[in-house]
């Protein structure tokens, strides 16, 4: 057996860098003693030779091994003091993966070895089981993984869609996707796939985490898993349970695919906290390698984690090496993997300092000014479980966030809560109170009225309460306030009244979404009426209750979506990016926006029980004049239980007023309206009109 030697190499690379020759290594740890790297046999169940790195430049420790070849299996082990109480954690017996490991041989197990101390005692115990069998082996990647280079999209269209899946669940069940690639990237990418993201309007697919990431001890326990997957433990590797038969290179086709159908890929990424949970987690990774260092320890108490994510430790961005894993991580994925941005979960605990959130904290400023990231698409989950952590509309205007108001207040509106309509009013406008600072614009709010965290649409008509039992926490976990509404019946019918009552209340909080400002935001399977059977919180249910039910879907609904999706596309006054604000239009004299009655008189805002109204859109008094500056745009609501007219506006000479969305009739197409001065709307429904000049008439 080759034994390998080692020479100092250098620390200004981290992780495992091969230059054909050899390989160097570099890892971050402040507070070890001593850093072993350990190779393993290529079946990765024998450690073939344990090396300590020779050399260590401030905090970064490293070595370079002359002949080592390409594929080679490794990790760390750490060698400090065992002292939680002081908190630092080292426990050489555990095996270590590497932080910025491209890919893992092997899978974690969940067994008593992977613990820094005996799981029959508490934390302060000291575990002297090596844990090597039951944690996967970082690889020497090969170069040619990452050939050619990637790169993004270019900025994404004003249409833009994003359309929220699961890796695995959108496919599981796909009829038309090959048996042998539903569930994994390649299947993602598929040819059946790509026709129905076109058909429906997506331009961007955010894809739920697919950073490495192992099953909860608890959940595995009870039998299941986390299919979410916010629970990483590998920021720079693709998680392997979604690999095809291409593997890693599987990942990368995926993306090359979709690029080349115009579509643009997020990703959801989970940089708050890791997968080694509180002080009773495993020691996989960070844990062992500079416990103090990687996460946030509470004053005075640094056995304990600060837990801002609610999952047990918060990664301490804080620390400069720290950012920089997280911020080289995010390069990799653009450069080498061709991904157009990211979506931060409980961004909040991004952009905590010391003292608490600050917008021009360092991780924050880090995205700004980097010339990779601050090119792409830039997400944020505006809140987290820590103090003063819910922080919508205070993120740097480099970032768009997922306004959860618009959610709440879509929902509340069509069942029928006071005062909704005037929450309402602003939604519809890109939630200008809480955007329009700063020179925002009116995409900064990612508008959607369901997420994976949450109800899927069918189930947001079909269901008054939430129904967990599956995840097996006697029902209690999940959102408690859903401003859902089951129209009649709690779950499944066949009751036509309830099931015609429920397909209008669908399509009403979808043209809502739609008709507003902002960036629209659809989670996969509510165009086709998928359900979880009421489950609000489905993150462990791998299983035909998580993923997309196609083998029923309800076609006519996707039509309607085809419908709102051209529509939005076709009138760019429903898509622009200022704000409005009734200022007058120098082309006409006009407001850009007005917002009138039924009878065409102001509205009565002071009304708690206001239940319709309707909206003229017109494009902003600061848009610069196009062909486009004539695209006017009368949506009406509806949410009174009576059939009602509403008064239109004064047509143009050449002009005529045209139907394109009603959700009183889901199966209409557009219509000149008979009555060029008021137009029908049904009970409990949604219309959108625009003018349409007569052929020949000049612009």
């Amino acid at each position: 057996m080759t034994r390998f030697a080692i020479n100092s190499g250098t620390p200004k690379v981290m992780g495992v860098t091969h230059d054909g020759d050899g390989a160097n290594f570099a890892v971050f740890s402040a507070h070890a003693t001593r850093i072993d790297l350990c190779l393993f046999s290529p079946d990765g169940k024998t450690e073939t030779q344990r090396i300590p790195l020779p050399e260590r430049t401030g905090p970064v420790w490293h070595g370079y091994v002359p002949g080592l070849p390409y594929g080679t299996l490794y990790a760390y082990r750490a060698h400090g003091i065992y002292a939680p109480d002081q908190g630092h954690r080292f426990n050489s017996n555990k095996l270590l993966i590497d932080p910025y490991t491209r890919e893992f041989h092997g899978r974690f197990t969940d067994a008593p070895e992977i613990y820094g101390y005996d799981v029959a005692g508490d934390d302060l115990s000291f575990s002297a089981t090596d844990s090597a069998a039951f944690v996967p082996k970082s690889v020497i990647s090969h170069p040619d993984l990452f050939l050619p280079a990637m790169a993004p999209l270019p900025d994404a269209p004003t249409s833009e869609l994003i359309y929220e899946a699961h890796a695995k669940g959108l496919t599981q069940l796909h009829p038309d996707v090959a048996a042998h690639l539903r569930g994994t990237y390649e299947g993602l990418a598929s040819d059946a796939v790509i026709d129905h993201l076109h058909k429906i309007g997506v331009s961007t697919i955010e894809l739920l985490p697919v950073h490495a990431f192992p099953d909860d001890g608890f959940l595995v326990k009870k039998g299941l898993r986390n299919y979410w997957g916010y629970n990483t433990i590998g920021f720079f590797a693709p998680e392997p349970r979604y690999f095809g038969p291409e593997g890693f290179i599987g990942f990368r086709k995926m993306v090359q695919k979709f690029h080349a159908g115009g579509i643009r890929v997020i990703l959801d990424v989970v940089y708050n906290h890791t997968a080694e949970g509180d002080h009773r987690g495993p020691t996989l990774c960070f844990r062992g390698l500079d416990n103090a260092s990687y996460y946030r320890l509470l004053g005075g108490q640094p056995r304990y984690y600060v837990n801002d994510a609610g999952t047990g430790n918060t990664l301490n961005m804080i620390n400069p090496h720290v950012l920089r894993m997280v911020t080289d991580s995010l390069r990799f994925w653009v450069t080498q993997m061709g991904i157009d941005g990211f979506r931060f979960d409980l961004a909040t605990t991004l952009g905590r300092e010391s003292y608490g959130f600050d917008p021009n904290g360092g991780f924050l400023d880090a995205l700004r000014q980097d010339p990779v990231l601050s090119q792409v698409r830039l997400i944020a989950e505006p809140w987290d479980l820590g103090p003063g952590g819910y922080q919508l509309g205070n993120f740097p205007t480099e970032f768009s966030e997922w306004n959860d108001t618009f959610r709440d207040t879509t929902r509340r509106f069509w069942k029928g809560h006071d005062h909704s309509t005037q929450e309402l009013g602003s939604k519809l406008l890109g939630s200008a109170d809480i955007f329009d600072r700063s020179g925002r614009r009116t995409w900064a709010s990612v508008n959607f009225v369901t997420s994976h965290d949450g109800f899927t649409l069918a189930d947001t008509c079909a269901y008054s309460k939430r129904h967990n039992e599956p995840n097996l926490e006697d029902g209690r976990d999940g959102h408690s306030a859903n401003y859902s509404d089951n129209c009649g019946v709690e779950g499944p019918t066949e009751d036509a009244v309830i099931l015609a009552r429920r397909g209008r209340r669908a399509r009403n909080m979808l043209a809502t979404l739609f008709l507003s400002q902002g960036t629209p935001m659809l989670l996969a399977g509510d165009e086709i009426g998928n359900s979880q059977n009421g489950n609000n919180n489905a993150y462990c249910q791998d299983n035909d209750t998580g993923w997309i039910n196609w083998a029923t879907p309800d076609r006519a609904l996707t039509d309607f979506v085809v419908r709102l999706a051209a529509f939005r596309r076709d009138h760019p006054t429903l898509r622009q990016s200022h704000f409005l604000h009734s200022r007058t239009r120098t082309s006409d004299g006009l407001p850009d926006v007005v917002w009138t009655d039924f009878d065409g008189h102001p509205l009565e805002w002071r009304d708690p029980a206001l239940s319709r109204f309707c909206l003229i859109k017109r494009p902003s008094a600061e848009t610069t004049l196009t062909e486009n500056d004539r695209d006017v745009v009368v949506i009406a609501f509806n949410r009174a239980g009576k059939r009602a007219q509403v008064k239109l506006p004064d047509a143009p000479p050449g002009a005529q007023w045209v139907r394109h969305i009603d959700t009183g009739n889901p199966t209409g197409h557009k219509r000149v309206e008979h009555d060029q001065t008021c137009a029908a709307i049904q009970a409990a429904s949604v219309i959108a009109i625009t003018l349409e000049y007569h052929k020949g008439e000049q612009k």
